[in-house]
Formats: structure tokens, C-alpha cells, sequence
């Protein structure tokens, strides 16, 4: 017979559950360990997400996450307008910035291509990116969408919508196929990038 915990104890080993691969071992390990060894971290956790919940928004230039109009990618003068690096999500610029010796600009797609999903051009703000485009005279996009069917189509459909004035390249393999950009190491994604093609 199962044993019944107390309702509070049960709503914080299901609110575990919900953050990826964590399954109800490991979400109540993790509620446990908060509860017996570290109260203050618990209460610094709890803090910091719901700072995180009430602050974070989306960057106005890039979809990026911020607390002000723009991140702080966007908002550095220093950072190049020549190119502009097309990516799925946020952890993918994370992996770049942490990996790779770029420093032009971004933009989130949060996804990829999916009509069986619902997700067309419009919920990955296509048009905002070839606003933004147009509006830095970027020269370069580089599309760096996942090595996946829809990666790829994502990819060409960026690619024929923008001026052909624009040079549009896809990161280089070296990244495996079905393989997700935030779960490369700094050296591969770093070849990936400097051999990165031009798509036709």
C-alpha cells in the first residue's frame, strides 16, 4: 500500500516533476534534501524564482530573455552589427556565448517549423527577425536551428525569405544529426561555427 505524504510535501515533490528528465525518484530526492539539509537554500530557490517569474521578459530585438527592453547582448554597443546568429531557444545562446568566439547579434526563435504542432511563422517571429535584419543592415545570418528535419526546413525557410542581399549560412556539421546545440561541448560548436557554409 502506498503511503500517503502530507499535501504539502506531496505538491513540492509533483512541482519537481515538472522540470525536464526529473521523474518522481529523483523529485523526491530533491524535495527531501531541501526539507532536511538546506532550509535556507529552499527559501533562496523559492526567492530567485519567483524574482526570475516577476522580472524576466522577452529582449524587444532578439526574443532573448531580459529584464529590461533589451538584454544585455543587445544593449552593448560593442558588439558587432555585421552578422546575426539565428538560434531555437535560449540555452543555444547560452552555449554559444559560453563556447564560441562570436560577437555579433541573436535572435530566439523559441522552436522550429512544425505545422503538425501548430507552429508556422508567425509563432517564431520570422518577420520580427527580418525586421531586425533589415533595420541593423546585418550582412550576415547565420542559421544555427538544430541538426533535425525541422531544423533544416527552418533553416531554408529563413533563407529564401530574406534579401538576397544578405548572406545566409548554416553552421557547419560536426554537430550530430538529432542532436541538440545546448548539449555540445565548447570545441565542437566552435568548429561548427568558423566552418559554417553558405546555403543555395
Amino acid at each position: 500500500m502506498a503511503m500517503k505524504l502530507p499535501a504539502a510535501l506531496q505538491q513540492l515533490i509533483d512541482s519537481f516533476q515538472i522540470l525536464p528528465g526529473v521523474g518522481p525518484k529523483s523529485a523526491q530526492r530533491m524535495a527531501l534534501y531541501l526539507l532536511e539539509k538546506d532550509r535556507l537554500g529552499a527559501e533562496r530557490l523559492s526567492h530567485s524564482l519567483q524574482q526570475a517569474m516577476n522580472k524576466l521578459d522577452h529582449c524587444q530585438s532578439c526574443r532573448n530573455y531580459a529584464e529590461a527592453e533589451l538584454c544585455p547582448i543587445c544593449s552593448d554597443t560593442q558588439r558587432s552589427t555585421d552578422s546575426l546568429c539565428v538560434v531555437e531557444s535560449p540555452s543555444d545562446v547560452l552555449a554559444l556565448e559560453q563556447g564560441v568566439d562570436f560577437n555579433g547579434q541573436y535572435f530566439v526563435l523559441y522552436g522550429h517549423l512544425s505545422p503538425i504542432d501548430g507552429i508556422g511563422p508567425r509563432e517564431l517571429g520570422l518577420a520580427a527577425l527580418k525586421q531586425k535584419v533589415e533595420l541593423l543592415s546585418i550582412r550576415e545570418v547565420i542559421v544555427a536551428t538544430n541538426p533535425t528535419v525541422e531544423g533544416e526546413a527552418t533553416a531554408q525557410f529563413i533563407m529564401d525569405m530574406l534579401p538576397e542581399s544578405v548572406v545566409v549560412s548554416r553552421i557547419a556539421h560536426g554537430i550530430p544529426m538529432g542532436g541538440e546545440l545546448d548539449l555540445v561541448d565548447g570545441g565542437t560548436l566552435n568548429h561548427a561555427l568558423s566552418g559554417r557554409r553558405v546555403m543555395s
